[in-house]
């Protein structure tokens, strides 16, 4: 078989399939004297259709959508009653047409390019401003990939962060009314660094503890209530003790702000 050895490395080859001589020349190595055959010998007979599928006849677009609406209608939509972080959102028309439906976002650059470059540091900059206002923390980063992925590098940050009086403290203590799906990220994260992470009632977690290096709290948490912890992070702090918060953002267009209330890093979807 004689192959160009510079067939794959060409935009034609990529991304065009393989004409007749080229696929004749394929079948020959692997001996099958067609396509079918092919498939007959690496496909087991129990599992292959022996009938054409039931497919309907070819529609327009317009004729699509409107069948596809009739479809849809059949649904029932009820009120999502998970909580923990996925809860219902009203965007605004103004950004749906000036940001979501916009295409001069996302296309007609590359993003290396100069021109779109500028506009999502912009958009970066404009984010991280609201981010402090909201938070009340001095700096702001833009971003990681979720809440949890946050709490993990929040955890990892202040292990590398501890105070001399804790540079032997080891544990991470987390309240147990916090998201599920960022404890189980924390359990991930925590055992390969060396964190002892500890799950339990906030209530009673003893901040006096040499090995406790840091405390996550979640507000709103799991349960929906809301706390004010000014004076639990003033006695941590007054152990070395860290307090990483995680926050739901809207919610502190209202609520006091973790950096209010004093706590060193805070945490939360956007």
């Amino acid at each position: 078989m004689k192959i160009d050895s510079t067939y794959s490395e060409k935009f034609e080859g990529r991304h065009i399939a393989p004409d007749a001589a080229q696929t004749a020349e394929m079948l020959k190595v692997v001996k099958a004297a067609s396509l079918d055959e092919l498939i007959a010998e690496t496909v087991p007979a129990n599992i292959r259709l022996k009938k054409p599928l039931a497919l309907p006849a070819a529609q327009s677009e317009f004729e699509f959508l409107k069948s596809f609406k009739k479809l849809a209608s059949k649904n029932k939509v009820f009120k999502s009653y998970i909580g923990t972080g996925y809860y219902n959102t009203i965007t605004p028309g103004v950004i749906l047409r000036n940001i979501l439906e916009n295409p001069g976002w996302y296309t007609a650059y590359t993003p290396y390019q100069a021109e779109i470059a500028q506009g999502r540091l912009e958009a970066l900059i404009n984010y991280q401003t609201m981010v402090i206002d909201l938070t009340g923390m001095q700096i702001a980063n833009a971003s990681l990939l979720d809440e949890a992925t946050a709490a993990a590098e929040a955890m990892h940050l202040m292990y590398a962060s501890r105070k001399a009086s804790k540079k032997n403290a080891h544990k991470f203590f987390v309240d147990q009314n916090s998201f599920p799906q960022t404890i189980d990220l924390l359990k991930t994260r925590s055992a390969p660094i060396g964190v002892e992470l500890v799950v339990g009632d906030i209530k009673t977690v003893d901040i006096t503890d040499a090995d406790l290096f840091a405390v996550f709290v979640q507000n709103p948490n799991s349960d929906g209530a809301i706390h004010d912890y000014t004076a639990f992070n003033a006695a941590a702090h007054e152990k070395d003790v860290f307090v990483v918060m995680a926050a739901d953002i809207l919610s502190l267009v209202l609520l006091k702000s973790p950096g209010e209330m004093g706590a060193d890093v805070v945490v939360g979807s956007t």
